[in-house]
């Protein structure tokens, strides 16, 4: 691989800055807005692949340590699901209510960081 070759994130960027600056400026006002909201993804894309590695692997530590068990993301979500279900972990654990809100305030920056309860939360 080309070490001037644009990454993921660059390619993506590009193309949302695109659509904001070149493509929205010069449709109607429906397709402006269907173009906000591809703009409006591919910004969720470009979070993802900056802050996505570094939540999942957050994310799976605490699971490691609230379960007890090693496995991949998902298996231990799986596994968190199947503890909730059988009664093993409730919302009375505060290990589980601090995992829980800790995940929540991941998935947040990556969805909409201007969100206002994330905000509230983060600020």
């Amino acid at each position: 691989m080309s070490i001037n070759r644009p990454d993921t994130r660059d390619l993506v960027e590009a193309v949302r800055e695109f659509l904001e600056t070149r493509v929205m400026p010069a449709v109607d006002e429906h397709a402006a807005f269907h173009t906000r909201v591809a703009a409006n993804v591919l910004a969720i894309v470009e979070r993802e692949l900056d802050l996505g590695p570094d939540l999942d692997a957050e994310e799976r530590e605490r699971l490691r340590h609230l379960l007890g068990k090693e496995g991949t993301l998902s298996e231990l979500n799986r596994e968190l699901c199947l503890q909730i279900r059988e009664g093993a972990l409730d919302y009375h654990d505060p290990a589980l209510v601090e995992h829980l809100y800790k995940t929540t305030l991941g998935r947040m920056s990556i969805d909409n960081p201007r969100y206002s309860a994330y905000r509230k939360a983060t600020f």
